[in-house]
């Protein structure tokens, strides 16, 4: 006789246990993953903030806060242009120079007045980023050449207002420009106040307006949103409006915080707005983005960079050395974030 095998009964905890520990599992699994991605460079910027503050007396006083949230400013203000663009699926290599050029245009408008000082680096800045979106959306152009060549473009144009850098415009000290660049309010410089209205608007915008809804679906999956009745072409062209509206804002706020138009800013600011919104949480394959994950991007980059101001004996390359390091390694994380979400 052959001796048959019985396996035991499973019991109703058992029944439930294969049945249904799978889906839970994944579920969790799947949000744990969401939450890291969304959250995790606030959980990194706590802990370094936290060992800065132990470290180094002079980390967590009050003006050295203040200067880090005045100097972070400027480039919230341009990655948060970044963002919407990046969510899009595109890039723009083109701020940099508009941050340049922005101020460059602000010093040179204030001479007849502070309105013509803030408007006219947002008018010519905008009009850039509007016929960056153009070349890209109607023409197809890759957002790489097109903003590329926009950056070549406008730092040319500085530079010829500049006679090469050789003039170099001031702003009056007493003027209204130069007030909104170098007042405070509670302790904190105005530019730091402008930069957090501007996220809030954003961080609105992208969450609770059609706009919003159409600069996600446009980066997940174009033809889908086209065949949803998504304007395609017209979303592309506001990002990249927007974007460079921003980065005009940025340089005529830093222009004014500096009282003149300094024409060797902004070089390699696109690629720091860039770190910004990927360390952020935003996926340079487009269709997810954090507004908030932006900012916490370029505050955790500024803090970086101050802890090695700090340390001293550290030459200031090693701020980019720890920067694409840091970079490097959320954009493997986003990855493999991304691939056990998909296999979920």
């Amino acid at each position: 006789m052959t001796a048959t095998r019985t396996d035991p009964p499973m019991t109703t905890a058992s029944i439930e246990q294969s049945q249904g520990a799978g889906p839970v599992g994944s579920a969790r699994s799947e949000r744990l993953s969401a939450l890291i991605q969304q959250h995790g460079a606030l959980a990194v910027l706590v802990i370094v903030s936290l060992m800065a503050s132990f470290s180094f007396d002079s980390f967590a006083t009050g003006d050295n806060v203040s200067n880090m949230a005045t100097s972070s400013a400027f480039l919230a203000i341009v990655a948060l242009g970044m963002t919407f663009v990046v969510i899009t699926g595109g890039i723009d290599l083109s701020v940099g120079s508009l941050f340049a050029l922005g101020g460059v245009l602000a010093a040179w408008g204030s001479r007849h007045g502070t309105l013509v000082g803030l408007l006219l680096p947002l008018a010519v800045c905008g009009l850039i980023g509007v016929v960056n979106g153009l070349l890209v959306a109607r023409s197809r152009l890759a957002p790489f050449i097109v903003t590329l060549a926009a950056m070549l473009g406008a730092r040319g144009l500085m530079l010829a207002l500049t006679d090469e850098g050789a003039d170099t415009f001031l702003i009056g000290r007493g003027s209204l420009l130069a007030e909104l660049g170098q007042g405070t309010t509670l302790g904190l410089g105005n530019p730091v106040w402008i930069t957090l209205a501007l996220f809030v608007t954003g961080a609105v915008v992208l969450r609770r307006t059609r706009f919003g809804q159409h600069v996600y679906a446009v980066g997940g999956n174009e033809d889908a949103a086209a065949l949803m009745g998504a304007p395609v072409a017209r979303t592309k062209i506001l990002v990249y409006a927007l974007s460079g509206l921003l980065a005009g804002l940025a340089g005529a706020l830093n222009a004014a915080w500096l009282a003149s138009g300094v024409t060797i800013l902004g070089n390699g600011m696109e690629l720091e707005a860039i770190a910004a919104v990927v360390i952020g949480g935003t996926l340079l394959t487009g269709g997810l983005g954090y507004v908030s994950g932006s900012l916490v991007g370029v505050l955790l980059l500024k803090v970086i960079q101050n802890v090695i101001n700090q340390i001293g004996s550290l030459d200031s390359s090693y701020q980019q050395v720890v920067s694409g390091a840091f970079l490097a390694v959320v954009v493997i994380a986003q990855t493999w974030l991304g691939r056990r979400r998909q296999l979920m």
